[in-house]
């Protein structure tokens, strides 16, 4: 579901006090692993993570005027995603996530670049924070440019 927040901050109080918790836990994760560069704010209804224009004038290729998305975290009608871009656009590295997360023992409900999940155990917290230091600006930048080339 799409919210009209204009502030992650108003975007959380709009929750349900369980997924309001759940969501705040996973944000504090993606804020404590997220190399700079990377912002913070609204974006397509969700709470965003994104590179701005000032790092990628060119924003995002199917609506420029946006900054170029990095990661997403929302609250849905049956269950709440967390929408990783970076998983999307890189076959190998989307493998390799795949395999992980199978090593943790938790079952990965993954579309092309969301993954769902009903409780914060759901998720493997420590797979996506890897994750998320592993990926610098430059790099997924760089990732998306070769990504769109094809």
């Amino acid at each position: 579901m799409q919210s009209d927040a204009k502030t992650v901050k108003q975007y959380l109080a709009e929750l349900p006090a369980d997924r309001r918790v759940m969501l705040e836990a996973v944000r504090e994760m993606i804020l404590n692993n997220i190399n700079d560069g990377f912002e913070e704010g609204m974006q397509y209804g969700m709470i965003g993570y994104y590179v701005p224009h000032s790092i990628f004038p060119d924003g995002y290729h199917c609506k420029p005027s946006e900054p170029l998305p990095f990661l997403s975290l929302a609250s849905q009608k049956n269950y709440c995603s967390l929408y990783a871009m970076s998983l999307y656009g890189d076959a190998e590295s989307l493998a390799a996530f795949q395999t992980a997360w199978k090593a943790t023992g938790k079952k990965l409900n993954m579309g092309k670049s969301c993954i769902r999940f009903k409780k914060l155990n759901d998720l493997a917290l420590d797979l996506i924070a890897d994750h998320l230091r592993d990926i610098t600006v430059d790099a997924y930048v760089e990732s998306y440019k070769q990504a769109i080339k094809k």
